[in-house]
């Protein structure tokens, strides 16, 4: 299974995330990427990656830039961390009584430690030194534009993307959205990120997204995140570590503070560690094929990276060679004759992502002769109350019929094959003497584009060669 293990023992912020995931594609593939990333429609935003050392180790630092300004210029260079700028609608208004989060606090964000992962790019959109985490406010909010969550869903909506990477993207801000409404009591619409730590955090939202679609990753494992230790100083006091929206994005995850007295995890960072984990623990047996560093701007003892591997892990075997042992599933139907297949089909796909092992529709008449179509869900005992939650929330039906089954599968594991177009992944099921493979749809689909011959030739050339 191919497998991306991320370790975060100097924590994440979303630039370093985004620059250790650089690194593990082919050179081709990085064009692509800046290409993309460098024209999605940001008014004044450049990406360049530049190799920097951290203790006698290199790796990759992506700088970010906002009308020529990288973001540790124009937001705290202390930690490198994305602090986004935050405030509520009645702080933006008229006395500033800030509720931000402490990565947007823009309090005047004093660290009162060295911030080690100085590289986590705060998003704040102050002149703030870089050294010292002193984040002082030279100038006034009114000052500045500021972005509401459904402004930056809008601009998402607009970028050249494949629209699974820009939900991604939306599900991430959304997860940064909703701990900034926890941590200071304010309904999402009434949160405002500050207009220059938005640009940046998005680029970085964007980027980890789109790295992550182009290497197709199968499952994510993250190991437990160091979030840092001791206190922050903003204008309205001191604030622990970590800062009030990390902390409730890290909300039933794995992680330990340590005894770096600065801050290691920004929200940002968290976020896209959220969304992505398919699981948090210690790095599995796996064969290695690429590794990457995602460095940060500040100098201590220990690497300041986010390190990352992508390789290989062979699925445990069972004992018996026959069908896999009898599990339970459920199957959810219901009928939906008044839903456009538009509507229906993001049902199917929502489903899908949220767990189900199928979801398919039967065309069926109704009384009084109406079309329409029935939709039926397959998933395991575990969810079904979850999907049943899900559908009748997301489709007209107003009740679902449920039965439970038992199944039997083969076992399937993945194998990555050489052929005369490169590596593709193969899918092979056996057990109880029956041996099935099929390519990877997704990796045949791309060599037909890149040969610009049809899928089925490539298709059946493979086959023949496995025979």
């Amino acid at each position: 299974m191919r497998t991306l293990y991320i370790e975060c023992n100097m924590g994440a912020a979303g630039d370093m995330l985004m620059s250790a995931l650089y690194e593990l594609l082919e050179e081709e593939q990085k064009k692509q990427f800046l290409e993309k990333m460098n024209h999605l429609g940001i008014d004044g935003l450049s990406i360049e990656p530049k190799r920097v050392q951290k203790c006698g180790i290199y790796g990759t630092h992506m700088s970010v830039l906002i009308d020529g300004q990288e973001e540790q210029e124009h937001n705290s260079g202390e930690s490198g961390h994305h602090h986004e700028h935050s405030h509520s609608e009645e702080e933006l208004g008229h006395h500033h009584k800030h509720s931000h989060s402490h990565e947007e606090l823009g309090h005047h964000h004093e660290h009162s430690h060295n911030h080690g992962e100085s590289d986590h790019h705060h998003e704040h959109g102050h002149n703030h030194g870089e050294s010292d985490h002193h984040h002082d406010h030279e100038h006034s909010h009114t000052g500045h534009h500021h972005y509401t969550y459904q402004m930056i869903v809008d601009k998402v909506d607009q970028f050249d993307l494949q629209q699974r990477v820009k939900d991604k993207i939306k599900e991430i801000y959304g997860l940064i959205a909703q701990a900034e409404s926890e941590a200071h009591e304010a309904p999402i619409e009434q949160i405002h990120f500050h207009e220059v730590g938005s640009l940046d955090a998005i680029a970085d939202v964007t980027g980890c997204s789109l790295l992550m679609e182009l290497l197709q990753i199968e499952k994510v494992i993250v190991s437990p995140i160091h979030v840092g230790n001791g206190t922050v100083r903003c204008a309205h006091g001191v604030l622990p570590v970590p800062a009030p929206a990390t902390a409730h994005i890290l909300k039933e995850v794995p992680f330990y503070t340590g005894t770096i007295m600065t801050e290691l995890c920004t929200p940002t960072g968290a976020a896209v560690l959220k969304a992505y984990a398919n699981e948090f623990g210690s790095m599995p047996i796996m064969k290695v094929e690429k590794i990457g560093y995602g460095m940060g701007q500040k100098e201590f003892e220990v690497a300041n990276c986010v390190r990352v591997f992508l390789g290989e892990v062979e699925q445990e075997k069972k004992q018996s060679e026959s069908l896999k042992e009898k599990e339970r599933i459920v199957e959810i139907c219901c009928n939906l004759d008044d839903m456009t297949p538009e509507a229906i089909g993001y049902v199917i796909d929502m489903l899908l992502e949220e767990g189900a092992l199928d979801v398919f529709t039967t065309p069926i008449m109704m009384k009084k002769n109406r079309p329409a179509t029935m939709l039926t869900c397959l998933c395991s005992t575990e969810i079904s109350d979850h999907m049943i939650q899900r559908i009748l929330e997301e489709t007209t039906t107003i009740g679902v019929r449920y039965v439970n089954y038992e199944r039997k599968t083969l076992e399937s594991t993945f194998e990555n094959i050489e052929t005369e177009w490169g590596k593709i992944r193969m899918k092979i099921s056996e057990g109880h003497g029956i041996k099935k493979q099929k390519p990877e749809y997704e990796d045949v689909r791309r060599i037909a584009k890149e040969q610009g011959i049809s899928f089925q030739k490539v298709l059946e050339s493979i086959l023949k060669e496995r025979k």
